[in-house]
């Protein structure tokens, strides 16, 4: 039985092994000069040995295990029987360094795990009017102001009243300090890697991120080095046919020495020494990877994965609304309307009030003053802005519809988006299209998941269904479940754990009973229900979906370095005991050669502490970080040319005028200095960082067509000073749609390729 050892554990077998290694030294040095001594000295190894030997093995057997220790006992016993006191030390001392090299491994793959344990903040500055007081961290609740000091842990989640910036290794593994501007929601467990910063308190010690984190580690590092159940299933026919083989060599030559020599090369067991090391490996690298894995079986199992289901909503989706278009009233200014559309909705705490605040701010527009406010649950806030009557959330049914509006309705219907209606002392200004993007990283997750050998990539969702079906056809899923409850969603799992191991990731209350029926359950941590986190059997401890495919391949080279070490070790151990039963190996020499193909696989398992050569982002994350945040501009800018080309749907005049000059100010102002920035200082540093000069040729070639387009239509307005003519409206049309569809293509393609490369992508306000 391999258990990881305390600080206390290891002292004490390190210690047996001292002992052994004295008395069989001692036992060589007194050979020249007395074979009785010699042979006592030795004899007393094997007797110190018997006894923890004996208590292992009683330990396995109630757990109804039994495998190496049973070997080294019948061993140890059999050598001093026959009289092979010099070949029982040697036994001995191999069983004690053993243990002691399976110590020093848990102790290494295990030391991430215990590390998040260590980190956990104890106290907390508490703002008071008399300025700082220190309390225990538990004493902290939501509301109040605590001050973390550089170099200090944020001990609760909350939202950063100032900017700073964080050490956030500790919950994605990666060494790089992110900025955080203020507004923007912290987790409990980063470090505060720059000057003082004030938090607003959002939830308890208890019940923050890092909690949490805490919690799983505790329950993974007070698991024992699991002897997984790979070795369990081998063990069972390993120690038969090794003292079957040590019988038969008996029975043959009638020699017991060589029954001694075959059980002896067959101890202690390298199949449950390489097993739990690889499986515990495994875990603490997924722990630095950002996912914290409850037991090594779960590990094990979910290297084994064939199928996989997953929650929509904030799994592969952001999980809360965005506002994604603008549609306003011909001759309407779209950003005066958002403006005062979020200076009613500013006061509201609706998820779609939010959302209508969180795109003004992108778009650097200030909320206006409102007065006498008032909401109705169901239909909408209304409120005085600048003495106009606003109106923010349902269409009025007494309204009269209107062509621009009901085309926004159709837009609607035709993207699967919401709509939020804005009116304007009772006249319908702009309907606000509202959806749950999908997250960037999700793409290339699946991609991973599929090229790791995953079959079946299912989505398990409660929502609509032609929502639903989108989600899947745009990330490559096979099998779409929409409008499921939770029985449906465990009926679906049941289902596919028949074809094979199945593992559902999910981070909703509703997902719970479905993480639990799976094989493996993941959820996401950082924001994901109790009830979720509870039920899982891992936990992705920040908010990206990309640490799933990390998970998956760690468990993977875990379980093939576990399997690959177990069959090579006992591959070897097989020749020994062949060669033992031959009469070709003693047992002393049996014991050492043994001794080395356990060193050997041991090493070997260890390498499950790494998934390989990957390079660090950090001379790319700065330049990523930046263009990245300016995207969010970048999109409004596109919004500005849909909106531009949709307007010369009634020909021309002065409202198609003014909104083809805005788009073009956009373009100009923002996209194009975007674009050839990206050009001189993006794009070359990412070629080299993929090792790839071609790589971004393509990217380079949308550069190119959209300076083309930008420049088409500036042509077009200094063709026509006064306005645009009739004759223009089809090639503009064209040359706006156009542009269109290119940034749309453009902005995805870097959002999922380039800016998810780097694990610190600072989230957009709100």
């Amino acid at each position: 039985m391999i258990h990881r050892q305390s600080g206390t554990a290891a002292i004490r077998e390190t210690a047996l092994g001292g002992l052994l290694a004295v008395l069989l030294i001692s036992g060589l040095s007194a050979r020249p000069f007395s074979e009785d001594v010699a042979d006592l000295l030795w004899f007393t190894a094997i007797v110190v040995a018997v006894v923890p030997a004996t208590w292992w093995v009683v330990r396995d057997l109630r757990k109804g295990r039994y495998g190496a220790d049973l070997l080294a006992l019948i061993a140890l016993v059999g050598s001093a029987v026959v009289g092979e006191y010099f070949a029982g030390a040697l036994i001995a001392l191999m069983v004690a360094t053993g243990r002691i090299l399976e110590a020093y491994a848990g102790r290494r793959a295990g030391r991430d795990l215990t590390a998040l344990m260590e980190r956990a903040p104890a106290q907390a500055h508490r703002r008071v009017s008399g300025g700082l007081e220190t309390v225990p961290a538990e004493s902290i609740v939501p509301g109040d102001v605590v001050a973390v000091l550089p170099g200090e842990t944020v001990p609760v989640d909350g939202t950063l009243l100032v900017e700073g910036v964080f050490d956030e290794s500790a919950l994605s593994g990666e060494s790089v300090p992110v900025a955080r501007r203020a507004d923007t929601e912290i987790r409990s467990g980063v470090v505060n890697a720059g000057a003082t910063v004030d938090i607003r308190v959002a939830a308890t010690v208890e019940s923050s991120t890092y909690a949490g984190i805490v919690t799983l580690a505790g329950q993974a590092a007070a698991t024992s080095a699991p002897v997984a159940r790979l070795a369990d299933r081998i063990a069972v026919w390993f120690l038969p046919l090794a003292l079957a083989v040590a019988g038969a060599a008996w029975a043959w030559t009638g020699d017991a020495v060589r029954a001694v020599a075959v059980v002896v090369t067959a101890t202690p067991c390298p199949l449950l020494l390489a097993v739990p090391v690889a499986i515990t490996a495994g875990m603490s690298r997924t722990a630095r990877a950002g996912v914290v894995v409850k037991d090594g079986a779960a590990l094990e199992t979910l290297g084994r994965a064939r199928n996989l289901a997953m929650d929509k909503t904030g799994t592969v989706t952001v999980g809360k609304p965005e506002v994604v278009d603008i549609i306003t009233e011909p001759g309407a200014d779209g950003d005066l309307v958002l403006r005062q559309a979020a200076a009613i909705e500013q006061f509201s705490p609706h998820v779609l009030a939010r959302a209508v605040v969180a795109a003004a701010t992108r778009r650097g527009l200030e909320p206006a003053t409102a007065r006498e406010v008032s909401e109705q649950p169901g239909q909408g806030a209304t409120g005085t802005v600048d003495g106009h009557r606003v109106r923010v959330g349902r269409l009025p049914a007494e309204l009269d519809p209107q062509p621009w509006a009901d085309a926004a309705l159709r837009r609607a219907r035709l993207d699967l988006a919401g709509i939020i209606w804005v009116t304007v002392d009772g006249r319908p200004r702009a309907a606000l299209l509202v959806r749950d993007r999908l997250r960037a990283d999700a793409a290339r997750t699946t991609r991973r998941l599929r090229a790791a050998g995953l079959k079946r990539l299912l989505l398990l969702t409660g929502d609509r269904v032609d929502n639903a079906t989108e989600v899947a056809r745009m990330l490559g899923l096979t099998e779409v479940l929409a409008d499921a409850d939770p029985s449906d969603k465990i009926a679906a799992i049941r289902t596919e754990r028949r074809s094979g191991i199945t593992v559902m990731v999910g981070d909703g209350v509703n997902d719970a009973p479905a993480l639990a029926a799976a094989d493996v359950g993941i959820a996401l941590g950082s924001r994901g229900s109790t009830a979720a986190v509870q039920a899982a059997d891992a936990v992705i401890i920040d908010d990206r979906i990309d640490r799933l495919a990390d998970a998956v391949e760690i468990a993977q080279r875990a379980h093939r370095m576990a399997v690959q070490s177990a069959v090579a070790g006992m591959a070897l151990s097989l020749l020994a005991m062949i060669a033992a039963a031959f009469g070709l190996l003693a047992p002393a020499a049996g014991a050492l050669v043994q001794e080395g193909i356990d060193i050997a696989v041991i090493m070997n398992a260890l390498r499950a502490l790494r998934t390989g050569s990957r390079r660090r982002t950090a001379a790319i994350d700065p330049l990523v970080a930046r263009f990245a945040h300016e995207h969010d501009r970048m999109h409004t800018a596109r919004a500005s040319v849909r909106a531009a080309a949709d307007s010369l749907a009634d020909g021309p005049g002065p409202t198609a005028d003014a909104a083809i000059r805005r788009a073009l100010d956009s373009l100009t102002e923002f996209v194009l200095p975007h674009e050839h920035a990206e050009e001189s200082d993006l794009y070359p540093a990412l070629a080299e960082y993929l090792r790839d000069p071609e790589a971004m040729v393509p990217m380079s070639r949308e550069h190119t067509e959209i300076d083309r387009f930008a420049d088409r239509i500036r042509r077009h307005l200094e063709a026509s000073p006064g306005g645009i003519q009739a004759d223009q409206i089809d090639d503009l049309r064209a040359t706006l749609y156009g542009l269109d569809a290119i940034l749309t293509l453009h902005f995805a393609q870097e959002d999922e390729a380039l800016f998810t490369l780097a694990d610190h992508r600072e989230t957009s306000p709100g």
